[in-house]
């Protein structure tokens, strides 16, 4: 019988073609869509994430996410080091800065990340050229690969070239591969006493105090003493990015734009596909009556119609899939789509999401064939 649903199935090549074109467009729409929005959710917490010496981040009791904060103080600093769970604290600087070429005149926005002159905490992880240590040369910045390719297009990447910022020149001594920023600016390393001057004159800069537990010490357990004994905002790095996230999930219209996306891809997906089943079985209704005339049970060609529909529906998931890992396959070498990558989870939802579409698509069919006649083989 399994022989036999097959048959019927591949008996109509434009139909049964249609039927697995709607269920990889669906796939495709719904994994690529949610792939970029978990991508582009990533990206608000770039910077935690590449901070990866301290566990624990400490802020103005205020502060709600990563971009948008209010300074320390240096005497909140001594406060942070000052409580017995914490192993060391330092001080960072996140801010917004811009950067020209000299006599150029070609400017653009960075993201400038002071770390601890003695310790460099934070200082980026992944160096495509050049040394962290180099920072402790005078004036020496590292800039990220974006940053470098906006500046210097089509050039090799090249230490030594200058940039200006806030009337100081400074050396490329090292580039990068960061992190995609939520905002796609470049992203440019510094020493702290360095970033001061490269920034705008406030009273106080210190964006966020980093720091490590001691042994023996959960990050959490940490972050829960230095708020309790400070009156200060301290997460595990985990926390702040998660809080991070759920900012702009809460505060900004991507999920609902992505939402409406992914919901049209379910919508058409079933529509669609139920439409063309349906027609599908009408058009069979001779044969799957002649089955029931033979003795076949509703069950058994119930089988077959959900065998039909499961068969369809995986072949369109995997072509669905397949276009959308082929993508991110094509686009991973392009700096400003990088960090976009198709999770397994997403893999997983997307494939209940098919079966669900495929049920609800065999469904009325399925009721149209147990409720056919086995006389009808005998009519016109």
């Amino acid at each position: 019988m399994n022989f036999v649903a097959w048959q019927m199935l591949t008996g109509d090549r434009a139909k049964y073609l249609g039927l697995i074109f709607a269920i990889a467009f669906s796939t495709f729409l719904m994994s690529h869509q949610t792939s970029i929005f978990c991508g582009l959710m990533n990206r608000t917490r770039s910077q935690i994430l590449d901070v990866r010496d301290a566990s624990i981040w400490v802020m103005d009791p205020k502060t709600q996410y990563l971009d948008e904060v209010k300074n320390l103080t240096d005497q909140d600093l001594y406060r942070v080091r000052g409580v017995s769970e914490v192993e060391w604290a330092v001080p960072l600087l996140k801010s917004n800065s811009r950067a020209k070429l000299p006599g150029d005149g070609k400017f653009r926005a960075v993201i400038l990340m002071g770390l601890d002159d003695s310790t460099l905490v934070g200082a980026p992880p992944n160096m495509a050229l050049g040394g962290v240590a180099a920072m402790g040369q005078p004036d020496s910045v590292i800039i990220d690969r974006a940053g470098y390719k906006f500046f210097f297009p089509d050039e090799p990447l090249q230490l030594g070239k200058q940039l200006e910022m806030n009337d100081h020149l400074v050396r490329i001594v090292g580039i990068c591969n960061s992190s995609a920023p939520f905002v796609n600016l470049p992203v440019v390393y510094s020493r702290y006493s360095l970033a001061q001057l490269l920034v705008g004159q406030e009273r106080n800069l210190m964006s966020f105090v980093v720091a490590r537990p001691r042994a023996g010490i959960t990050d959490a357990q940490a972050a829960k003493a230095i708020s309790e004994k400070t009156q200060l905002r301290a997460f595990t790095a985990n926390q702040f990015g998660w809080d991070t996230i759920w900012y702009y999930i809460r505060n900004t219209g991507i999920p609902i734009n992505f939402g409406i996306t992914v919901a049209i891809a379910l919508v058409v997906g079933t529509v669609v596909a139920g439409q063309t089943f349906y027609l599908f079985v009408l058009e069979n209704l001779k044969q799957f009556g002649a089955l029931k005339a033979i003795g076949v049970s509703n069950w058994r060609i119930t089988g077959m119609v959900l065998l039909q529909a499961f068969v369809v529906g995986s072949i369109g998931y995997c072509i669905g899939i397949a276009m959308t890992a082929a993508f991110f396959e094509f686009t991973k070498d392009n700096l400003d789509l990088r960090g976009f990558y198709m999770l397994p989870q997403i893999m997983g939802l997307v494939g209940i999401t098919v079966v669900a579409i495929i049920f609800l698509a065999s469904a009325v069919s399925i009721r149209r064939v147990a409720v056919l006649e086995p006389a009808v083989v005998f009519r016109g």
